[in-house]
């Protein structure tokens, strides 16, 4: 089986048309409690090929050679699958709560390839 990082991206014209910041507080913490439930499910569900469950992403820093600077990007999380094809690993987050439930953007999945030498 291959490895395979999925990215999860939110941008903020999805997050603005999703009107999450329209929701009252009671509404909002609603339907993060559903998201939590849900992401646990989906969790669950996967644990046999979950290899890294991931975390939310905070500030971003670049650094390059023309020093340290900070940016904004649209990545706001990850995990780490296996899966036989990046299709199908791409299948493992269709309907995710990323985006059916938070006001996520969607999920981009990359083959971790192996280091070359």
């Amino acid at each position: 089986m291959k490895q395979f990082l999925a990215v999860y991206i939110g941008s903020e014209a999805t997050h603005k048309a999703s009107g999450w910041d329209e929701l009252s507080e009671a509404e909002r913490q609603a339907r993060t409690q559903q998201g939590i439930q849900a992401w646990g499910a989906w969790v669950q569900a996967h644990k046999d090929v979950i290899v890294d469950v991931g975390a939310p992403l905070g500030k971003t820093l670049r650094t390059s050679k023309s020093g340290i600077e900070s940016i904004r990007n649209q990545m706001t999380g990850y995990t780490v699958v296996r899966a036989e094809s990046q299709e199908a690993a791409a299948k493992l987050f269709e309907g995710h709560p990323h985006f059916s439930i938070f006001p996520g953007d969607s999920v981009e999945i990359m083959e971790c390839l192996p280091l070359p030498g």
